[in-house]
Parts: structure tokens; C-alpha cells; sequence
């Protein structure tokens, strides 16, 4: 159950997309990637998940510079660990990545969540 804290701050991230999220989004809304549903700045539990596809179970972090600072890469592995508690896959990109192969990124986001909507 996602806290109201992740609620209110998911509707804000909503508005405010990075260029990468915004061009990863255009690709992934509307069943457009293999017919999987994924849904944008989705809260579960005390975080909110840049995309989710819930039939996967698996989420999508667009990771920008900042994701290298090992603070930052602490607190992520806390969060990727606390996801999988949840039995959420997560697959971690880097917002470069989807500037420079956004195909590729997109090949690697339905072959995961095809393998485990197979289970």
C-alpha cells in the first residue's frame, strides 16, 4: 500500500517528467511496447516508481548523474532490495542510455517483462 507521502509526490513527478522519462514515456504508454501496460510515476510502498508494469511486476528507473553518488547508490540498492520484497523486478537505466539507444533500451524493457509475465 503506497503511503500518502509517495501518493502526493507521484502526482507532482507526473507533471514533471526529465526529458529521458518524457521520451521513455512516449515509447511505453498506450500498450505501445508488446501490449504491456506500464504506468508512469507509479507509488508503491514509501517510493514512487519512475514506470511499472504491473503484469511484470517490474519497474523502470530512468537514472540520471546524480544515481552515481554513493549515497545515492546506497539508498537505490535499499530501495531495489525493498522492491523485491514486494516481488517487483527492477531495471536500472541510465538516462544517457535512453538518449543515445533508446531501440535497444526498449528491447531490454519487453524481453524482461516478457520473462516474467512467463514466469
Amino acid at each position: 500500500m503506497p503511503t500518502q507521502g509517495a501518493i502526493s509526490r507521484a502526482r507532482v513527478l507526473r507533471r514533471a517528467l526529465t526529458p529521458p522519462e518524457a521520451r521513455l514515456w512516449v515509447c511505453l504508454r498506450a500498450k505501445q511496447l508488446g501490449g504491456l501496460k506500464f504506468r508512469r510515476q507509479h507509488p508503491v510502498g514509501p517510493y514512487v516508481l519512475d514506470f511499472y508494469c504491473p503484469e511484470a511486476r517490474l519497474a523502470v528507473e530512468v537514472d540520471g548523474q546524480q544515481h552515481g553518488d554513493p549515497v545515492r547508490s546506497e539508498h537505490d540498492a535499499r530501495r531495489t532490495e525493498w522492491l523485491a520484497t514486494q516481488d517487483i523486478g527492477v531495471l536500472r537505466i541510465a538516462a544517457e542510455d535512453v538518449r543515445t539507444n533508446l531501440d535497444g533500451i526498449l528491447t531490454w524493457i519487453r524481453t524482461n517483462a516478457e520473462e516474467r509475465v512467463r514466469g
